[in-house]
């Protein structure tokens, strides 16, 4: 049997010198020895995130070389290694992932401060009865969960 030598396109930024990646297509391909073991769309940082987390545990690259080769903060890897090892896949994908929404305007709250927008209380007085700061409500109102009412 004859050794075959990983074949790279000409265009892939080494991680390690066995793994590597390109973009075709709007896609980001991952490459072992040549050979395609991920992808994602470009876009996707979620999956960004979850892939090079994997290899960084499985011990296919270092968490310098994902710095390195794709310019992202130190913290940022640190921080998706320990999620991969702890959650797993869930820690990404899971129900309990919920980046980027306010924990303190859940459904029930925003029902009760709508009734007190519409009654015509101030914002700072619903902020007080409701233990939570006027800027809470000023963001609920500007990404339209909660309706001015007409004076």
């Amino acid at each position: 049997m004859q050794l075959q030598l990983p074949i790279f396109p000409k265009d892939t930024k080494m991680l390690t010198p066995t793994l590597g990646t390109f973009e075709e297509d709007g896609f980001v391909y991952y490459l072992h020895n040549g050979v395609p073991i991920n992808m994602h769309h470009k876009d996707d940082t979620k999956n960004f995130r979850y892939i090079t987390s994997k290899f960084v545990v499985l011990g296919l690259c270092r968490q310098v070389d994902i710095i390195r080769c794709f310019g992202v903060s130190e913290s940022s890897v640190i921080q998706n290694v320990k999620k991969y090892k702890e959650k797993g896949e869930d820690g990404f994908f899971g129900e309990d992932y919920r980046r980027g929404k306010c924990h303190k305007m859940l459904p029930d709250r925003i029902g009760r401060v709508q009734k007190m927008i519409d009654a015509g209380l101030s914002n700072n007085r619903i902020a007080k009865k409701e233990k939570i700061s006027e800027g809470t409500i000023r963001y609920a109102l500007q990404q339209g969960y909660l309706k001015k009412s007409p004076t």
